[in-house]
């Protein structure tokens, strides 16, 4: 039985106090009326207790569970709840390795804090901490930082930052990598990712030198192993007492498990299908051996996969009937995204190996790349080195990777709608969350995720809620299906402006499942050691694609629609009036 709710405004005081917009949240459908006349304001609204479930189709259903126990609390009332983090500003510590403005950030995490937000993730810049030579770190400011955050009561999640910040979406500020591994690249150009056209990418190193002794005798993973080793050391404190308590290990540009098919400092611009990225000498020649051992010396890296701006159809490779789909293409393509397996699962065993014993989670993030996602080819996917097609599952073996571990992955994009996003693009952010989570649910490993872009909207908060609990909140124990933890990008003067926190205060309080801040959901159990190296064959079993699981159409903790944002402008104007 629907139910009707009137609100009635007749006449208003010249000061009055008026309750916080949150408070009035339309959690399900709204039928609004309009204003009845222009002396009074009348609104109904109509509740229903119907939820509907979408279903996104995925290729072929196999026997995979139709539900996943997600949470791990024995605490029903907790079950529900979803820790929620907030991104740092990239340049709270700057690249001269200084932490200016220490009054702001206290005041702001105070306020975040105060609003019942769990933690904060950080960017620990490798170009800052190793930046005057090999092994020479400077941890100082990143000390002080972290004991900043541990006085505001907050949480950590450190990311290992191998790459460059600058040249990506969104990216602010520019902090390099150590200018004694640059000066190795003009001897040596070829550690650098490097496209057809001959054009390198100094976001990160090629995986192509993982295990070559180019850097003084190191090799890219041993410098990586020691980075690691030397936070552990100057960072015990933090770790022990249980206030850093994630571990995202960078792996590629942006931090994330890819290679940098789409750079903006080479002229990409969205919705461009970008370059692969293996023309440099060392993963060529990798190419060159391996296409030989399968009886095909003749074979060659790909040379009609177009430029970074191009649409898949003006290519001979992601077009119609295309390479891609050939024995040659198919061959490439398992080739270069199975090298991106083994570049995470060797970098991520070495961070297990150094996090061994401390309560802390590994974790690795994705790329949300929702472009192109609906077209036959999923270009930029495969460009970035995701083999995801509509017979192919692309992610799931990194899920499976990434369970050795004991692994959490991370996702992007997590905010989007495919209505939001470019027809002409053929976008499909909703299905690629869906698809990307359900794989990892599926390979009985911890999911957690983060916006992609800055926005303040309830629109985007409602779509990450959704994810978050895809089936809702269980009132009698744990949800059928919870990501593990989600990260807000991220702390600002506009997020801090107070229309926009308003809004997000009450995201965190749907996020936390109505319930009021609790420290334990976020204590992490001692890390384990990994466990034994997974075949590749085994690995590319994940392949077999599975029926995503079903996803209700709107979250049951919603922070409010139209009408509450029709309040919100309300209360806004009077009190300016005030």
């Amino acid at each position: 039985m629907a139910s009707i709710v009137t609100f009635k405004l007749t006449s208003l005081p010249k000061k009055m106090a008026f309750p916080q917009p949150a408070e009035f949240q339309a959690t399900t459908p709204v039928n609004v009326e309009p204003a009845n006349g222009n002396k009074e304001f009348k609104q109904k609204i109509q509740f229903s207790s119907s939820r509907r479930i979408v279903k996104f189709p995925q290729a072929v259903t196999t026997n995979a569970p139709t539900e996943r126990m997600a949470s791990k609390s024995g605490n029903s009332k907790l079950a529900n709840y979803v820790p929620l983090f907030v991104m740092l500003q990239l340049g709270v510590v700057t690249r001269e390795n200084e932490f200016p403005d220490q009054e702001k950030l206290e005041k702001q995490l105070k306020e975040l804090q105060a609003a019942g937000v769990d933690g904060v993730m950080v960017d620990v810049w490798w170009g800052i901490i190793e930046a005057k030579g090999p092994k020479q770190y400077d941890w100082t400011s990143y000390r002080k930082l972290f004991q900043l955050v541990k006085k505001c009561g907050l949480k950590i999640q450190a990311i290992m930052s191998f790459h460059q910040c600058g040249g990506n979406i969104g990216d602010g500020e520019y902090i390099p990598i150590p200018d004694w591994v640059v000066a190795v690249g003009e001897k040596d150009p070829d550690i650098f990712y490097t496209n057809r056209s001959g054009t390198r990418n100094k976001e990160y190193l090629s995986l192509g030198v993982d295990n070559l002794p180019l850097f003084g005798g190191r090799t890219a993973v041993e410098i990586y192993s020691d980075y690691m080793k030397s936070f552990r050391e100057n960072m015990l404190d933090f770790l022990e007492a249980g206030t850093i308590i994630d571990i995202e290990v960078g792996l590629g540009p942006a931090g994330e498990l890819r290679y940098p098919s789409y750079p903006e400092t080479q002229g990409w611009k969205f919705p461009g299908i970008g370059e692969f990225q293996s023309y440099d000498k060392y993963l060529r020649q990798d190419f060159r051996e391996a296409a030989t051992k399968a009886g095909h010396p003749e074979w060659e890296l790909p040379d009609d996969a177009g430029t970074y701006n191009d649409t898949p159809e003006k290519t001979g490779f992601f077009g119609p009937n295309g390479t891609y789909q050939t024995e040659k293409g198919k061959f490439f393509l398992t080739w270069y995204s199975n090298k991106l397996l083994e570049h995470g699962d060797q970098i991520l065993e070495e961070a297990n190996k150094t996090f061994l014993g401390c309560k802390v989670k590994i974790a690795a993030k994705v790329s949300g790349i929702h472009w192109w996602y609906k077209d036959e080819s999923h270009a930029c996917e495969l460009t970035s080195g995701y083999y995801n097609l509509t017979d192919r599952d692309g992610y799931r073996p990194i899920a499976r990777m990434l369970s050795r571990h004991y692994g959490t992955l991370n996702f992007t994009c997590l905010e989007m709608r495919d209505a939001d996003q470019s027809a002409e693009a053929k976008c499909g952010p909703q299905e690629l969350v869906q698809q990307v989570l359900s794989g990892g649910w599926t390979e009985n490993i911890d999911v957690a995720g983060e916006n992609a872009l800055s926005r303040y909207d309830r629109s985007g908060y409602n779509q990450i809620l959704l994810s978050a609990r895809p089936n809702g909140v269980n009132k009698n124990g744990p949800p059928k299906l919870k990501m593990a933890g989600v990260t807000f990008l991220r702390l600002s003067d506009e997020l801090l402006e107070r229309k926009n926190f308003r809004i997000f205060k009450t995201f965190v309080k749907k996020m936390h499942a109505d319930l009021d801040y609790s420290r334990e959901v976020t204590d992490v159990a001692p890390l384990q050691r990994s466990k034994p190296k997974i075949p590749i064959d085994e690995l590319l079993e994940a392949t077999k694609p599975i029926k995503s699981f079903p996803w209700d159409e709107e979250t049951d903790m919603s922070v409010g629609g139209t009408l509450a944002d029709y309040l919100d402008n309300f209360f806004e104007f009077f009190s300016i009036l005030n």
